[in-house]
C-alpha cells in the first residue's frame, strides 16, 4: 500500500472495516468513478480528490458522524463504505446509516459482511442502541442488503431527502441491539 492505513476495527472472513483517512482519496475517488453507473441515481460519492477531502474531513472530525471503509482482508483494497450519520447520544443512542459498494466488489457479499461488522461495532464500542437506514423504494439492492443484515421495515417517508434535484420518498429500516444475535 502506498500509505499507512489505520488498523482494522473489526474483521470478518473476507473483509475488515477501518476508519476513513485523508490519504484514501486517490483510491476512493478512482473506485467511485468506476462505480458511477452502479450508484446512479441513488448515491453520489465524491468524484474528485477535492470533494473527497471535504467528505472525509466531515466523517473524521464531526462527532455526529463516523465513516468506515470496507476493505478486502487479503490486499486491503476498498470494497465499499458505510457511514453513520446524525449520531445522537443521551436517551436515543441512534445513528443513520448510508452505504455503497464499489463496482468491483458489488454482488459478492462483501458489503453484507462489512455492514454486519459496522452494526456490531456501533452496538459494541460505540455504544449505540439503534441504527436506521433510509432507502429509496426503487433501490432493490440496498433494500436487500438492509433486510439481509436483519433490519426491519418500519415505515415510509414521502419527500424525505433532497437527492439529484428532487425530494425523494424513502422506506425506513431499523435494527436495535436486541435484534442482533451473537
Amino acid at each position: 500500500m502506498p500509505h499507512h492505513t489505520p488498523p482494522r476495527l473489526a474483521e470478518g472472513p473476507r473483509v475488515g472495516i477501518r476508519p476513513f483517512t485523508r490519504t484514501d482519496a486517490v483510491e476512493f475517488v478512482a473506485r467511485a468513478r468506476e462505480s458511477r453507473e452502479l450508484h446512479r441515481p441513488w448515491l453520489f460519492p465524491p468524484q474528485t480528490v477535492e470533494e473527497y477531502a471535504g467528505y472525509a474531513g466531515r466523517l473524521i472530525e464531526d462527532p455526529t458522524r463516523a465513516g468506515f471503509l470496507v476493505c478486502d482482508r487479503d490486499d486491503g483494497t476498498i470494497a465499499g463504505f458505510v457511514n453513520i450519520n446524525n449520531i445522537v447520544g443521551g436517551v436515543f443512542q441512534c445513528g443513520a446509516l448510508g452505504y455503497g459498494a464499489f463496482a468491483h466488489a458489488a454482488g459478492r457479499g462483501l458489503m453484507r459482511e462489512g455492514l454486519d461488522l459496522v452494526v456490531r461495532y456501533a452496538f459494541g464500542p460505540m455504544g449505540l442502541h439503534r441504527l436506521e437506514i433510509n432507502v429509496q423504494p426503487g433501490n432493490a439492492a440496498s433494500i436487500a442488503l438492509a433486510r439481509a443484515c436483519g433490519f426491519r421495515l418500519e415505515g415510509y417517508s414521502p419527500d424525505m431527502l433532497y437527492i439529484d434535484g428532487a425530494w425523494r420518498d424513502h422506506e425506513r429500516w431499523a435494527v436495535t441491539t436486541e435484534m442482533i444475535k451473537d
